[in-house]
């Protein structure tokens, strides 16, 4: 039996703006984890994974092209050169929330991978990890910024701009944040499409907000290697409210984003696709129980509390 896992992670800065070639800023969140176990099975078997999560055991050989668990089986197979169709066992649990920005497909796919070249005593350098996880992460987004697959697969803080390239930076003094699920389920490929019909339609309106977010994700990064809490707190409020121009906010996103600043919050905003799901607060020790209490108080059905390192 080999077992390995993968965090989630939140998008810290920059997100719809990296879709457009803007840079964007995420951290992994080792709170909530990925984990995928490969045993071998009777002969005949073939490749069976089970989902107990999705409720879903699924047959590799018979399932379509585009399902993205098979898909990220094969894949991985065929990178380390196996057979198309092993007698195994994949068995898949994550506690990493569905459609709230965190990353759980790309978690789910990297937790598989790792563990299948654990399984056959492959090296896979996270690189190529984060390579195989993006072919699946098309299947679940359309047209994903790759950030996601990135962040995961090198569980670092990193610095991204599409079709560039992504950079591991170093944080200057450690930072705690509140991830706080609205309990709106929201789906990122449909949150991405309205918006790149809206720009299509209207690029002098949205171009300028891209713009104006790539600055401040620039100003972000410095601000986090410098170890400037304030001025990242600052800027999560610019942020947001960038968002929130764009369209992809929601009342929900708003009420916590308020609360946890009422908390006393260095800053606030949403997190992911937007129109639900998540939203993150910048806090210290002293303000972490107060923004906590604050968010459940406003309607927070789950509040994770992590450390950027």
């Amino acid at each position: 039996m080999s077992t390995a896992t993968a965090p989630g992670k939140v998008i810290l800065f920059g997100e719809h703006a990296v879709v457009y070639g803007q840079p964007a800023i995420a951290v992994p969140v080792g709170e909530v984890q990925a984990r995928a176990t490969v045993e071998p099975a009777d002969a005949g078997q073939g490749v069976v994974l089970i989902a107990a999560d999705l409720e879903r055991r699924i047959v590799v050989r018979q399932a379509p092209d585009d399902d993205p668990l098979a898909h990220i089986v094969r894949l991985t197979l065929e990178r380390m050169g196996k057979p198309p169709d092993p007698d195994l066992t994949i068995t898949v649990t994550s506690s990493v929330p569905i459609a709230r920005g965190m990353g759980s497909g790309a978690a789910v796919s990297t937790a598989i991978v790792r563990a299948l070249a654990r399984h056959f005593r492959f090296w896979l350098a996270a690189r190529e990890v984060s390579e195989l996880v993006y072919q699946t992460e098309v299947l679940y987004h359309g047209t994903p910024s790759g950030i996601d697959n990135t962040v995961i697969a090198f569980e670092k803080p990193v610095y991204f701009i599409k079709e560039v390239g992504w950079e591991i930076f170093w944080v200057g003094k450690p930072f705690l944040l509140i991830v706080a699920d609205t309990g709106v389920v929201s789906s990122t490929r449909e949150v991405v499409g309205d918006l790149r019909r809206r720009f299509e339609t209207e690029p002098d309106r949205y171009s300028p907000l891209f713009a104006e977010v790539g600055r401040l994700v620039t100003a972000a990064r410095v601000a986090i290697e410098q170890g400037d809490l304030p001025s990242m707190g600052e800027l999560m409020d610019r942020n947001h409210r960038l968002l929130q121009e764009m369209g992809v906010s929601s009342p929900e996103l708003d009420r916590l984003v308020g609360a946890a600043r009422e908390g006393g919050a260095l800053g606030a905003k949403m997190s992911g696709a937007g129109r639900g799901g998540n939203m993150i607060a910048l806090v210290t020790e002293e303000s972490q129980s107060r923004v906590e209490m604050m968010l459940r108080l406003a309607g927070a059905v789950r509040v994770i509390v992590t450390e950027v390192r």
